[in-house]
């Protein structure tokens, strides 16, 4: 089994990195491989709704220059997926969006490819409005008929500066939860 975490803030030592990290920690120590990938420093185009992934079914995006269709197929060989976005004016980043209006498209064209996956979402947020920002990574995960593992809280931690997340005390707990829960409920259904 394996955990694909995709990490979309642009510090790739910052807080979002911290939060996946933890939850992967986790995971890892149930046995279960984990890959952490650095997508915030790339350019993720937006979705143009050409819908030519309707027409060819082949679990990739016509769009091929910005790399999405590696990420999808790493994704599709995953059998979890943790989504983790820094909390940009109260939702995801934009290539965060990117990847949820792209992959999403590319999954419901060819008959829900992540189906029966497990989903978490974490974020990284300096004082509020994260809500918004984990409701459309679980969204994502909902629309794609994927299984959503819970925790002892939202799924965020609060901090700005990078590093300074590791003071939320009850922010890491809640993604070590997460990590537990996830690997269990991978467990059970392999």
């Amino acid at each position: 089994m394996k955990v694909l975490a995709i990490n979309t803030s642009p510090r790739k030592k910052g807080n979002t990195t911290i939060l996946l990290q933890t939850v992967l920690t986790e995971i890892e120590s149930e046995g279960i491989e984990t890959e952490l990938f650095q997508a915030g420093s790339d350019s993720i185009r937006g979705c143009i709704a050409c819908y030519k992934c309707f027409e060819k079914k082949d679990h990739h995006c016509a769009q091929t220059k910005d790399g999405l269709n590696d990420l999808l197929d790493k994704m599709l060989a995953s059998d979890g997926i943790l989504l983790g976005s820094p909390t940009y004016f109260c939702n995801v980043n934009s290539n965060m969006k990117s990847i949820i209006d792209r992959a999403g498209l590319v999954s419901s064209a060819n008959d829900y490819m992540f189906r029966h996956k497990i989903g978490a979402a974490v974020s990284a947020v300096r004082r509020a409005g994260s809500i918004p920002a984990l409701t459309a990574m679980n969204l994502f995960f909902l629309y794609n008929h994927m299984i959503i593992p819970g925790s002892s809280y939202w799924s965020l931690g609060i901090g700005r500066d990078p590093g300074e997340v590791e003071k939320d005390e009850e922010g890491l707990a809640t993604m070590r939860n997460l990590g537990q829960n996830m690997a269990w409920v991978m467990n059970k259904l392999s």
